[in-house]
C-alpha cells in the first residue's frame, strides 16, 4: 500500500466513492451541492459548490469557485444551470482565491447573471483580488524573462526549459481573459448569510496571498478550497515577485486555525472527495512537511544545495516542465523555511545560484 493510499486510510469518505456526474450535481445537505469540473493539467478537477441562498430579496444560489475560462467549462455551466440551479439565478459568485481554476469563469458567470435590477457580483478577497487584476492584466505574469531569471538563479540552467518560460508570457490572461471589474471584500473573521446560515470566512495564507476557507457551525461544513486537500499536500510556493517570503510557515500556521473546529466536521475540499478527520488531515500535513524539511537539511549538510537540486529529495515521480514550475517554487519554500528558521544560511554562488549550507 502507497503512503498516500494509508494516510488517506485515516480519513472517512461519507459518499465513499460516489461523484457528481459531468454538468450534474450531488446534494451533501440540504440548499449545499458538490460540482465537478474538469481541468486539462495533471491534477485534473477541480470541485465546486452551490449554496442555495435568498440575498437583498431574491432567490437564488451563490456559487462558491468557477473553474478555468475554456469553451468546455462554460458549457458544464450550462449544464448546471438547465439541470440544477432549480429555475433561479445565481446570486452572487465567492471566490476562495485568485488561482485560475478557482476564478477563471468569475467575469463570465458575473456577467451570465446580473441583471438591470441586480449585480451578480464577485466575494474574494481585497489581496486576491488586486493579484488577480495585475496578473490578468500584465503581459509577462507567470511568465517570460523575469520568472526565467528567477528560475535560473534557484538552479534550472537548462536553456531549453528556460527559453519555454520566457516565451510562457500569457499563461494566466489564457486561463483568466478578464476579472469583474468590481467586487465585495471579504475579511476574516466576517460572517457571510447564506441560505439563513452564518458561514464565517477564515482566512489563510502560503497558497495564495489570502484565501478564504467558509466554515458553517450550524450545518458542520468547512468549504477549505486548497488549504486541506485530502489526498495530496497543497502547493506552497516562493514566487518572483516576493522572492525572500517564507509561505511554508504562514502555510503551517494558518491550517493549525482550523483545529478548533469540531471532529466531525464535514471538509468540503477543492480537489479530492469531501471528507472527515480534519485533525488528522492537518496533523497528516504538519508531519509531511516536517520530513521533507527533514530531507533536504540533510542534503544541504553533505554540500551546499541549489533549490533545484532538491526536487529529487522533495519530489519522488518524474517531472515535466509545468509540474517543475511548481515543485521549483515549493523546494525553495522548504529551503526558506529553513533559512529564516536560522538553520540554513545562503549565498550565491559563483554562477549567481542561490545555494543554501547549514549555519
Amino acid at each position: 500500500m502507497s503512503l498516500a493510499a494509508e494516510l488517506e486510510r485515516a480519513l472517512h469518505y461519507p459518499l465513499a466513492d460516489q461523484l457528481p456526474d459531468s454538468g450534474r450535481a450531488i446534494e451533501l445537505a440540504p440548499g449545499v451541492k458538490w460540482l465537478r469540473m474538469a481541468l486539462p493539467f495533471a491534477l485534473d478537477h477541480i470541485n465546486l459548490w452551490l449554496l442555495r441562498d435568498r440575498f437583498q430579496g431574491r432567490e437564488g444560489w451563490t456559487v462558491v469557485d468557477c473553474c478555468i475560462d475554456r469553451p468546455e467549462s462554460r458549457a458544464l455551466w450550462q449544464q448546471v444551470a438547465e439541470h440544477e440551479l432549480e429555475g433561479l439565478p445565481v446570486l452572487r459568485v465567492v471566490v476562495t482565491h485568485m488561482h485560475p481554476d478557482h476564478i477563471g469563469l468569475a467575469h463570465w458567470l458575473c456577467e451570465r447573471w446580473s441583471t438591470p435590477e441586480h449585480e451578480c457580483r464577485l466575494w474574494i478577497s481585497a489581496t486576491d483580488y488586486s493579484t488577480a487584476r495585475y496578473a490578468c492584466e500584465v503581459v509577462n505574469s507567470f511568465g517570460g524573462e523575469r520568472l526565467a531569471e528567477y528560475f535560473r538563479s534557484h538552479g534550472m540552467v537548462d536553456e531549453g526549459d528556460l527559453e519555454q518560460i520566457r516565451k510562457r508570457k500569457s499563461y494566466y490572461r489564457g486561463l483568466v481573459p478578464a476579472v469583474p471589474p468590481t467586487y465585495a471584500r471579504l475579511r476574516d473573521g466576517q460572517q457571510l448569510v447564506i441560505g439563513g446560515h452564518a458561514w464565517r470566512c477564515v482566512a489563510g495564507y502560503g497558497h495564495a496571498p489570502e484565501h478564504m476557507a467558509l466554515h458553517c457551525e450550524a450545518l458542520g461544513i468547512l468549504i477549505s478550497g486548497d488549504m486541506v486537500l485530502p489526498r495530496i499536500s497543497t502547493n506552497v510556493s516562493v514566487y518572483e515577485m516576493e522572492p525572500e517570503a517564507d509561505p511554508l510557515t504562514l502555510f503551517l500556521d494558518s491550517i493549525d486555525r482550523f483545529r478548533p473546529l469540531p471532529a466531525d466536521t464535514l471538509v468540503l475540499p477543492s480537489h479530492g472527495k469531501p471528507f472527515t478527520g480534519l485533525h488528522t488531515r492537518i496533523q497528516q500535513l504538519h508531519d509531511h512537511h516536517r520530513e521533507r524539511l527533514a530531507e533536504v537539511l540533510q542534503a544541504a549538510r553533505e554540500r551546499p544545495v541549489s533549490a533545484y537540486d532538491m526536487l529529487p529529495v522533495l519530489f519522488k515521480r518524474p517531472l515535466d516542465l509545468h509540474q517543475t514550475t511548481f515543485a521549483l517554487g515549493e523546494s525553495v519554500a522548504h529551503l526558506h523555511r529553513l533559512w529564516h528558521g536560522g538553520q540554513l544560511r545562503r549565498e550565491r554562488d559563483a554562477q549567481g545560484i542561490w545555494r543554501f549550507a547549514p549555519v
